[in-house]
């Protein structure tokens, strides 16, 4: 039988990166939703599959649009194949841009983890 301290799962790292302008302008959050909007071509359907409300969405990308100063998305209003939205070139951009970013830090961060505490494992 195992004591309580080898029950303890191992140790590692935790860590949020974001952008920041006047506030906090792009992270995970915000890039995980338009991947979403991106893939299902509404911003609505996102929110869904988030377990977001549509309302709550609608004041982050406004307010990152704020920020940012460019837009996000481009919006089709509703009709007879009802309405949608996609990316702006800016948005594809900033989101190629933060992902490539995420992938090099989470490295960078993984390295300087196992140098530091590599003795706990």
């Amino acid at each position: 039988m195992q004591s309580d301290e080898q029950e303890q799962d191992a140790l590692k790292l935790g860590y949020k990166i974001w952008l920041e302008t006047t506030g906090k302008a792009f992270g995970k959050g915000p890039c995980d939703l338009l991947t979403k909007v991106e893939r299902l071509g509404s911003l609505k359907a996102a929110t869904v599959e988030m377990g977001m409300s549509y309302s709550h969405a609608w004041k982050l990308i406004k307010g990152l649009e704020r920020r940012l100063g460019f837009e996000l998305l481009y919006r089709q209003v509703g009709g007879v194949s009802g309405g949608g939205a996609s990316l702006t070139p800016q948005a594809k951009e900033l989101m190629r841009s933060y992902k490539a970013l995420m992938r090099e830090a989470e490295g960078i961060l993984d390295e300087l983890f196992q140098k530091h505490f590599s003795n706990f494992f």
